[in-house]
């Protein structure tokens, strides 16, 4: 099941940033380019601080093809996209949810400690996105007031907890983290749920 929900994800998150490409005027290399660092560059990042190897994308290269093929489906349909806006903020925070997971694992199955755990399942999720935006010259979403990489951060946390006390049943773990991580999110967006800003100014000139 986890396998399927990150299928989707990475194909959601390549829709996404071609759309973000496309409002850059890139061309079909930027596209693509955008959309592989946007759907597979949190987990890169992860493995190259943890050491882990081969990369996925290395050990499966159809996850590139798959992220290909939406980018550039999605360049072709994209004056239908806003109909769909919903749609892929519930995808988006699916992903959101499930690569953060899947980083959690990564890290726990290396024997990190927890706050390495915790790290790693939010660097997987919330990375891709960074990047994404920072080559587009738009301002990170995770540095602004949305609720992102704190719905990561609980969602690593709620899966460390569960799987210490449910040992190799991972299975409870992944449920409950991905249930508590998702509406989290999706609240935070119903009902513009935002984090505390910090707002200076200096005056000294």
């Amino acid at each position: 099941m986890l396998y399927i929900l990150y299928i989707i994800a990475i194909t959601a998150e390549a829709m996404t940033a071609s759309l973000s490409a496309g409002r850059r005027d890139m061309d079909w290399i930027g596209v693509l380019i955008i959309s592989w660092i946007t759907a597979l560059g949190g987990g890169t990042i992860r493995n190259v601080l943890l050491g882990h190897y081969p990369m996925n994308w290395v050990e499966h290269p159809e996850y590139l093809l798959i992220v290909a093929i939406a980018a550039i489906f999605t360049a072709f349909i994209a004056k239908f996209m806003n109909r769909l806006k919903k749609l892929f903020l519930l995808l988006d925070a699916v992903g959101l949810v499930v690569f953060t997971i899947i980083g959690c694992q990564v890290a726990q199955d290396m024997s990190m400690p927890i706050v390495i755990i915790m790290l790693s399942g939010m660097i997987t999720g919330c990375a891709g996105g960074i990047m994404r935006d920072v080559l587009c010259n738009d301002i990170p979403l995770i540095f602004q007031k949305e609720i992102y990489a704190s719905a990561a951060l609980i969602t690593g946390g709620v899966y460390v907890t569960i799987s210490h006390f449910f040992g190799n049943e991972f299975h409870y773990a992944i449920f409950v983290a991905f249930i508590v991580g998702l509406a989290i999110r999706l609240c935070a967006l119903k009902y513009d749920w935002q984090m505390p800003k910090f707002v200076y100014r200096d005056e000294w000139y």
